[in-house]
């Protein structure tokens, strides 16, 4: 499947559920209906994904989690807040770098319109990650 088509169906699934549930309930309620309604349509999702890193000789097992990863392709970290900051796209494109990967979204159900709590990240230099610095993701060898 294309990565624009996974796109695609990650921001219509959001929008439904934003649209049918508005704000005012948990992350962790956000992200376990997206992923049942992404699933629902026939995508691959994987949630709290942990992600090691590998600096030098220090090895941090679980070093950050990703909240929703779709077909091993994208990244999805989720929000209920007034409004995100500039550090939760910082913290996506960060994932992204380090996982290789190259397509990610910051969705923030807390903001009353849908269009003011997406942002879609891309990662235009996969490669970029010092080669002293390695990120795999647990139990998937890779």
């Amino acid at each position: 499947m294309e990565i624009e088509h996974i796109c695609s169906l990650v921001v219509d699934a959001a929008f439904k559920l934003h649209k049918d549930i508005g704000p005012g309930l948990l992350e962790s309620a956000y992200e376990t209906i997206l992923a049942a309604k992404l699933e629902d349509i026939g995508l691959v999702v994987d949630r709290q994904v942990p992600i090691d890193i590998q600096y030098e000789q220090v090895h941090l097992p679980s070093a950050f989690r990703v909240d929703l990863l779709v077909e091993k392709r994208v990244i999805i970290e989720i929000k209920s807040v007034e409004k995100t900051l500039p550090v939760h796209a910082k913290q996506v494109i960060t994932y992204l770098r380090l996982t290789n990967l190259t397509h990610g979204f910051v969705i923030n159900f807390g903001t009353p319109m849908f269009k003011d709590g997406i942002k879609r990240l891309l990662n235009d230099r996969p490669s970029s990650v010092s080669s002293c610095l390695r990120a795999n993701q647990n139990g998937s060898g890779s």
